[in-house]
């Protein structure tokens, strides 16, 4: 195995340099993605093409059993592994230049390499490329939901198994330099994991039946979400809030809460409820930005009686209202249009 994967490298490097000299930039070896009884000291594994014509020179073959592929890579995707954007991260942080075409394209995918080094140092970034993986996690789950074939909700739940460890392991300022292979292991030393995220991944995968699966998945994605939200910076909430900006969003907003109160009047639940809706998640990105604590107006909705839904409708508006009197800043407000003409 050592003297076919040392034969193969070199063919790539001969093949490259007999027909290819001015079409790739480099040629790299990769090898923690294999088993570990295929693994050699040499493995070569893709190319970054210079010219279209490189495309000649990708092969996929199969030796003894064994596949091989030797496939392009852009510099705009070795770019995105710098970024921590890709994937396949391992393929530029755990990659051996074999061959390359001149001295500038070495240097470039060293530095790149670096790049990926320094955002792995940096906390802040890492966290927020974990919560990316963690968005796509929900939008798998959500096709997941309405999924009745088995074989796809099994697909489905192994990609969330897997894409949610490597939102973990980006929060721990690392990644996975073997892909799947043994995240468990991994996993098991690193210094921040979710609550029961181990013991629910290996439930996930060993659940026959389909419905738990789904289940099992939803509680893995929230103990998953819940731990990047305590990771979050407080940093998000404005030091040194300018509450003239709140007093613009109200302005604007105050007209929902008119609509709120004329539905809850009229007894109409289901408009009521849609607009509270939408005001709900309003309140909540500027209550966190101001520190205003008390934004919770759907949990009193009862489609019945809306009388105490509208009542901690106006406990909230009136909560806003302080925050911004009490900070000095005075709203922008007539009581009559010929008071707004006279002033304006």
């Amino acid at each position: 195995m050592r003297n076919i994967h040392r034969q193969l490298a070199d063919w790539a490097v001969k093949k490259i340099e007999s027909d290819y000299r001015n079409d790739v930039c480099l040629l790299l070896g990769h090898k923690t993605l294999a088993l570990e009884k295929d693994a050699d000291a040499v493995v070569f594994g893709f190319y970054i093409p210079a010219t279209n014509r490189a495309n000649g020179l990708a092969r996929t073959f199969i030796i003894d059993g064994i596949g091989y592929d030797l496939f392009p890579v852009s510099w705009e995707r070795i770019e995105r592994m710098a970024d921590v954007k890709d994937y396949n991260t391992t393929c530029l942080g755990d990659a051996e230049i074999l061959w390359a075409r001149n001295e500038d394209d070495r240097q470039r995918f060293i530095s790149l390499q670096a790049r990926l080094q320094a955002n792995l140092r940096n906390p802040q970034y890492m966290h927020e490329r974990g919560k990316k993986w963690l968005d796509t996690v929900a939008e798998i789950y959500q096709e997941t939901l309405f999924e009745e074939r088995l074989y796809k909700v099994r697909e489905h739940a192994g990609h969330i198994c897997d894409l949610l460890s490597i939102a973990v392991a980006f929060a721990n300022l690392c990644y996975f330099p073997h892909g799947q292979t043994n995240q468990i292991q991994a996993l098991s030393v690193m210094e921040k994991v979710p609550k029961d995220f181990i013991k629910l991944y290996r439930a996930i995968v060993t659940e026959p039946c389909p419905d738990a699966q789904k289940r099992l998945c939803y509680q893995l994605i929230r103990n998953t979400k819940a731990f990047f939200d305590a990771l979050e910076s407080p940093a998000e909430v404005c030091t040194f809030p300018d509450f003239s900006e709140l007093a613009t969003w109200y302005q604007e907003l105050c007209y929902t809460w008119r609509r709120i109160y004329h539905w809850c009047d009229e007894g109409d639940p289901i408009n009521a409820y849609i607009w509270c809706c939408m005001l709900q998640n309003e309140v909540n990105e500027w209550g966190t930005r101001f520190a205003i604590n008390d934004i919770d107006i759907m949990s009193a909705y009862a489609a019945n009686d809306l009388g105490d839904f509208r009542k901690r409708a106006e406990q909230v508006e009136l909560g806003f209202r302080r925050a911004i009197e009490e900070n000095g800043v005075t709203l922008d407000s007539y009581k009559t249009v010929a008071e707004f003409l006279e002033t304006n």
